[in-house]
Parts: C-alpha cells; structure tokens; sequence
C-alpha cells in the first residue's frame, strides 16, 4: 500500500467557500480524509452540515475528517499563512507555483465562484489548465488535482 509521509505535521487545508452542492462536500470530506489534510468550510452553505441527509451522503468519513467551519469569510481569513485560490480566472497555472506546507487552497462556490472582494484578498490565484471550449471542471476533480500537488511538493510517498 503506498502511504503518504509528510515532511513535518501535514498543516495543508483545503477551504470550500460557501459550497452548494453537498454530494461535492461529501465527496471532498472523503477526499480530506483519505489524504490526512483539513477541510474548512465558509458558510453559509447550500445545505445544512448537520443534517442527517448529509452524514447520509457524507458516510463515515465525516468522523474521519478534520472539520472546521466559519461563520464568514472574516473569520476564516484570520490567521493564515497564504491562501491560494483556484479560479479559473487566473493566469498562472497550479503545476508552477511552489505549495508550502502551512498553504490553504481555497475553491469557490460550484454555482458562483467568489466575490471580487475575496478574490481580492487573497494571496495567490491559480488556474488548472483546461480546453478552450469547456467551462470548468466539477470541483471535486479540481480539488484533487490542486492537493495532489500541494502533497506531492510536501511530502514523500512511501
């Protein structure tokens, strides 16, 4: 089985900005588990965390999960390192930027993105390259490409 070893303490989040569709969420609390990395959620959500329904979707590994959430994007921002976010309105491209460990990566709601004013305050923005003539890629996929990579320039694979 290959395992996944961080150099130090995994300090690596992946942040969802106010998500809508909660079988994506479900899907990345597994994804966050699996690789042993924090998931904060801003809300408000599209659907309420607690809800049964949601553990439902969500299975066991909601246990698994480091999971925080904030009330408001104000209260998520303090006390960050930097905070990269995925946008498809970014030049430059995730394979060439240098992930740090402390790093959140942040995605944008499925149905709208972020505001100009988060998009304003945060420290890097990064775009995962696809076709011309496509929109976008479901975020559960794009949050494993980003963090594939973040743990790929952090850690070592056994």
């Amino acid at each position: 089985m290959t395992q996944i070893i961080l150099k130090q303490s995994n300090l690596l989040k992946v942040a969802l900005y106010e998500p809508d569709i909660p079988q994506n969420t479900a899907a990345i609390i597994r994804l966050c588990a699996c690789f042993g990395v924090r998931l904060d959620i801003i809300e408000p959500c599209g659907f309420l965390l607690d809800d049964k329904r949601f553990d439902k979707v969500a299975m066991d590994y909601k246990n698994k999960c480091i999971l925080k959430s904030f009330r408001n994007f104000s209260d998520f921002k303090k006390n960050r390192k930097r905070i990269i976010l995925m946008t498809t309105k970014a030049k430059k491209k995730y394979f060439n930027f240098k992930f740090k460990q402390n790093d959140t990566i942040l995605f944008g709601r499925e149905s709208a993105g972020v505001p100009k004013s988060v998009h304003n305050s945060v420290d890097y923005k990064l775009v995962i390259p696809i076709q011309k003539n496509t929109r976008s890629l479901n975020i559960v996929t794009s949050v494993a490409i980003a963090l594939s990579e973040a743990l790929r320039q952090n850690s070592n694979v056994k």
